[in-house]
């Protein structure tokens, strides 16, 4: 069990952070003012950003769970959040207790918590990288640290993507998700999902208002834009589709009477 970085980096709450927002929607309770406004005036605006974030979680469970249950051994969750359980590492142990998992954020709140995200099996193992997910070559080195590259890997990516703008003098963020595909070895997973205008525009433009005038990038992508970050992969039954509607177990078919959610969410493989 290890975490990279001192834990002493500060935390800056003159700004909201991504993770910390998130946190509130799901009812946690490691955020600040800054960061319960922000998500206030994003619900005032979308009124299913909760069932969301709900959403969305489970998504990551089943997705995960389907990996572990393929033979994956070995998952890099990058954009890891404030741990809320079950954490990822719980779901594929779960599955299979020897599995190795690697979680990376760049927000020093979640490096707090890096110890109840490192409380795995003694079987397998957990580590957690505090970096960047746009400098790849620190988080691949330091993930290589746990994982062998050399043999197929889940790589999880859930609810992040849309926080990363295209533009080649930018994120670009088609060529830095191809640099992390790139290094993972056949028979590898891709797990996505990230919020969509296509479900409901209008709500989906004044949150993503909100989040630029709060200082937070936000690119929401129709269903052509998401499914490019697949280009090249074979993506698992039943392709991209609303989260709730992703291989659903009998609680998320409940969830959907309450309405679609406006987050794509895919799993492809790497052949």
């Amino acid at each position: 069990m290890t975490a990279s970085e001192p834990a002493s980096l500060a935390v800056d709450t003159s700004r909201p952070h991504p993770a910390r927002v998130y946190d509130w929607w799901l009812g946690g309770k490691d955020n600040y003012p800054v960061d319960e406004e922000l998500a206030r005036k994003i619900l005032a605006v979308d009124g299913t950003v909760l069932r969301g974030a709900r959403a969305n979680r489970r998504f990551m469970q089943r997705a995960v769970r389907t990996a572990a249950e393929s033979g994956t051994r070995q998952f890099l969750d990058i954009g890891t959040g404030i741990p809320t359980e079950p954490n990822l590492h719980q779901v594929a142990q779960g599955v299979a207790p020897e599995s190795k998992v690697v979680y990376a954020d760049n927000d020093p709140i979640v490096l707090r918590h890096a110890e109840a995200l490192l409380h795995g099996t003694p079987e397998g193992s957990t580590a957690y990288v505090h970096a960047d997910v746009r400098d790849v070559d620190t988080l691949l080195g330091r993930a290589a640290e746990t994982l062998d590259f050399e043999q197929p890997i889940a790589l999880s990516l859930v609810a992040l993507t849309h926080y990363l703008d295209d533009e080649p003098d930018g994120d670009d963020v088609y060529g830095l998700l191809k640099r992390y595909v790139d290094a993972l070895a056949p028979g590898s997973h891709l797990i996505l999902s990230q919020v969509t205008p296509d479900l409901s525009p209008a709500a989906i433009e004044q949150a993503a208002a909100n989040f630029r005038r709060s200082g937070t990038p936000f690119h929401p992508r129709s269903l052509p834009g998401f499914s490019r970050f697949f280009d090249g992969l074979e993506l698992l039954g039943p392709g991209v589709i609303p989260v709730s509607g992703w291989r659903p177990d009998p609680e998320d078919v409940a969830l959907q009477q309450e309405g679609i959610v406006p987050v794509y969410g895919g799993v492809a493989r790497k052949v």
